[in-house]
């Protein structure tokens, strides 16, 4: 087979084989479906990885018109989302196993669970924008029914929700795409940008707008204001493992959009120093402290973490509107350690619900004497996304730090370091309260009637690999740091 061919293998794979699991008749069995499943997903993710191994290859795949192409393209940045999407898959999977078994319709759920990866992969690997934007829609059709999967009144209103937030801010893109192609030669991803500035020669004003709407519009999938009120919405309503991959998955998605969109498309310098850059920092900074605010007060676990999410996310996009280097690789640096978080904490909310039913923080006193290791997985993480040191996170925070300082811009190169410090005290208080009162517990609680409700091992492995990950890339973070620069200076 043509190397080039292989990019179709982890996005044509899980899509066709999700699509099966229905129609299979044998996969009606539990243990043969989850097996299936997981088996599908590791195959994924092993094909996913030989292709990010092969160097920049590319496929056209199909031309509908002479300017409107169906093209991949392996390059830095499309391995980077690919291969941290398939780990994360595989983990919320064998989590699935045995969480799912408190759900109904499983075949369904898993249909769709299955044939996302596929379109995420494709989106990751898209060579153009319009390639882009064909998996960016597939992406928010199949993951639709996750949030709808309950099908009760309140889940209903939850896609409804989604489905409303998501399309609106993919029309927005659109809208740019269309302007877009009339001042480029190109709408294939290139570093630096494909602007053609003598087309460009005195609609500049026009171009700053349509960047800056489309970037309004890829944050609504990234939780970015003014269209992130979807988040706290559907993260309650979807089943655990959905939501960790809609917090630590899907999210990025909208990042890598506008990272397409900036970096790849219109360029950096075209907006650096303009009102778009002050504004996307303004908005970015704004939603980073919200999104704390709103956690802190909110009193359901999935809901707090998911205004976590819509705070966390803006982290990145904001080190992405710094426009440097440093900016850039702390941005990349967060978008995998959130992902790895995140989804450690959305699967031990899960773990919480599937093994006593409570979901609200106030009923979490004494938690961690009845699930000692989910707990301390849980608290890790947590003190992970605060950024203490020396955990990850606390690495790309000093990088979106310094990226502040470095820009010089007024106000904004002290604004932001200040902004992300007073949401790391807010995360701490959201977060890391939960383990205080789940391990000291009081004079009060009852331990007569204490027993130990520790899920099984296939919930807990995937929660303790995603904790060692974040603290050991915290220890150990030059490789990594290393290649994020390296992926950021070619872009820049």
């Amino acid at each position: 087979m043509n190397s080039n061919y292989m990019i179709l293998l982890p996005v044509l794979l899980p899509v066709i084989a999700g699509l099966l699991i229905p129609v299979i008749k044998p996969l009606n069995n539990r243990n043969a479906r989850n097996y299936y499943v997981i088996g599908i997903i590791a195959l994924t993710g092993i094909f996913t990885v030989f292709v990010a191994s092969l160097g920049d290859i590319h496929l056209s795949l199909w031309k509908m018109t002479d300017s409107l192409e169906i093209y991949f393209k392996v390059d830095g940045m499309g391995r980077l989302f690919a291969v941290l999407t398939a780990a994360m898959w595989l983990m919320s999977a064998i989590f699935s196993k045995e969480y799912m078994k408190h759900e109904h319709d499983e075949s369904r759920y898993f249909a769709f669970f299955v044939s996302t990866l596929g379109v995420l992969v494709g989106l990751c690997f898209s060579g153009n924008l319009i390639t882009m934007y064909v998996f960016y829609e597939f992406m928010t059709l199949l993951t639709l029914p996750l949030v709808l999967h309950e099908l009760t009144k309140g889940s209903i209103a939850a896609g409804v929700k989604y489905l409303f937030y998501s399309m609106t801010g993919a029309f927005l893109g659109l809208g740019g795409f269309f302007f877009l192609s009339q001042y480029a030669d190109t709408l294939t991803f290139t570093e630096g940008g494909v602007l053609n500035m003598t087309k460009v020669a005195g609609h500049e004003g026009l171009l700053l707008a349509v960047v800056f709407f489309m970037i309004l519009g890829f944050g609504s999938k990234a939780g970015m204001l003014p269209l992130h009120g979807w988040l706290p919405t559907a993260h309650p309503v979807a089943p655990a493992p959905a939501s960790a991959v809609l917090s630590g998955n899907i999210t990025k998605m909208g990042v890598l959009a506008i990272i397409r969109v900036v970096y790849y498309i219109v360029g950096a310098d075209f907006i650096r120093g303009t009102w778009v850059q002050y504004a996307w920092m303004g908005v970015a900074l704004a939603t980073v402290f919200m999104g704390s605010m709103l956690a802190y007060k909110e009193q359901i676990l999935k809901k707090r973490l998911a205004y976590s999410t819509v705070s966390q996310v803006s982290y990145v996009l904001f080190g992405l509107s710094l426009l440097n280097v440093t900016g850039m690789t702390g941005a990349l640096l967060h978008v995998v350690f959130h992902s790895v978080v995140k989804n450690a904490l959305f699967l031990t909310a899960g773990a919480i619900i599937y093994k006593t039913g409570k979901t609200k923080v106030s009923e979490l006193t004494g938690i961690g004497k009845e699930m000692p290791v989910m707990m301390w997985c849980f608290t890790l993480v947590s003190v992970t996304l605060v950024g203490i040191p020396p955990t990850s996170a606390f690495i790309s925070k000093w990088y979106l730090g310094l990226g502040s300082l470095e820009t010089g811009i007024s106000v904004f190169s002290w604004l932001g370091p200040v902004v992300l410090l007073v949401s790391a005290l807010l995360t701490a208080g959201y977060l890391i309260t939960i383990s205080i009162k789940g391990f000291f517990p009081g004079a009060d609680y009852d331990y007569s009637s204490l027993t130990k409700q520790e899920p099984k091992a296939v919930m807990v492995v995937p929660v303790v690999i995603l904790t060692v990950v974040a603290v050991v890339c915290g220890m150990f973070p030059n490789s990594l740091i290393s290649f994020m620069s390296s992926l950021a200076g070619t872009i820049l």
